[in-house]
């Protein structure tokens, strides 16, 4: 995607030919910070403060973040430790373990003096795999929104959290049909849930709409459901962070409440996923996946532009109360109209997923 008419991933490897780069996107919409990452726990650091983020995303980085390592050591401990230390740095994207086991298994019964060459090579191939994956999900996910124009004259779209090209390498999940029908020409406004608490939606998905022309505007995360009640949204687009073999959906905390409106006012609510997000050792998604809780502070506090451009954080809960801040929830199958794959479109079930993906068993 472009930035200002410069062409961009959100990862790529620095001229110097070893080094990583991504944007700190702690610091967006306000400033763009690009890092240069050059060790393993640089990477961790940054995918545990969420510099970088997004399931597809963090397991491109994490790829890097093996190389890395190997540069420094190429032994097999070195291998393992890179994969166990990055495995833990945040437990519900489900792609971050299948990047490290991609890597793990490319890497592992070669010789140390060919993996540092090999680990950057299979990193960059998961990295355009991702891409080519989010552009595939964008052609399948087009006909949904032709279709509603077709019939409307124009298309809203309600969207939560940040599924776009910053929360993977290019394009995005969700966002990648909204981009391809807006490039297209057909008349699209998207509802941006601001995405509480670390307003993901606000800073993040409204900076990359706006970045590309598309019509949007930033909501109140409960302003979803009087806005379906009247009309106002014609489909509802979100992406996960880990799907089950079931078609059971966990996404960022408040997609869950979307899909009950959603089906309470009969807007059609689709999942857009890449291949690596779907999980088919899990069958519940309610009892099995785990849920990151993350810091209080993330509720409690809020970090924005004050009018004399400086960046800061300020307290918005009473002092001394607590907070909790479980960052995903698990939307069941039985809410979900449909699944966006780079495979095609299909009913969240295991029937359906396993008629897209065979080879799954």
């Amino acid at each position: 995607m472009k930035i200002d008419g410069k062409p961009y991933r959100s990862v790529w490897v620095d001229e110097d030919g070893w080094s990583v780069r991504i944007f700190d996107q702690t610091k967006l919409p306000w400033q763009l910070d690009i890092l240069r990452l050059t060790g393993m726990e640089a990477v961790a650091q940054a995918i545990r403060t969420m510099q970088v983020r997004g399931a597809p995303l963090i397991g491109a980085v994490a790829a890097y973040g093996v190389a890395l390592a190997l540069r420094e050591d190429a032994s097999t401990a070195s291998l393992e430790r890179a994969v166990a230390a990055l495995g833990e740095t945040r437990p519900t994207a489900i792609n971050l373990r299948w990047a490290l086991d991609r890597m793990r298994a490319a890497l592992h019964n070669l010789p140390a003096a060919d993996r540092v060459a090999a680990a950057y090579a299979e990193a960059l191939a998961i990295a355009d795999d991702d891409a080519e994956t989010c552009r595939r999900i964008g052609q399948h996910g087009l006909p949904l929104l032709r279709e509603i124009a077709a019939r409307k004259g124009q298309v809203k779209v309600l969207t939560h959290c940040n599924a776009g090209w910053l929360a993977t390498v290019d394009y995005g999940t969700a966002l990648s049909p909204i981009y391809q029908a807006h490039d297209e020409g057909i008349p699209i406004e998207v509802w941006v849930d601001e995405t509480r608490p670390r307003n993901q939606g606000a800073a993040l998905t409204a900076f990359e709409l706006g970045k590309h022309g598309v019509k949007h505007a930033v909501i109140a995360d409960n302003a979803g459901g009087h806005l379906m009640q009247h009309g106002e949204v014609d489909i509802v687009i979100v992406g996960t962070d880990r799907v089950t073999r079931t078609g059971d959906v966990a996404n960022k905390i408040g997609t869950y409440l979307k899909a009950l409106a959603a089906r309470d006012n009969g807007v059609p609510f689709w999942v857009a996923l890449p291949h690596s997000t779907i999980d088919w050792r899990v069958a519940d998604g309610v009892a099995e996946i785990p849920i990151e809780e993350r810091s209080a502070a993330e509720v409690t506090d809020l970090t924005g532009l004050t009018a004399d451009g400086r960046i800061e954080t300020i307290r918005v809960a009473a002092a001394g109360s607590p907070a909790a801040n479980p960052a995903f929830d698990v939307t069941p199958a039985r809410l979900v109209t449909g699944l966006i794959t780079e495979r095609g479109r299909c009913e969240a079930s295991e029937a359906g997923l396993r008629g897209l993906y065979p080879e799954a068993g």
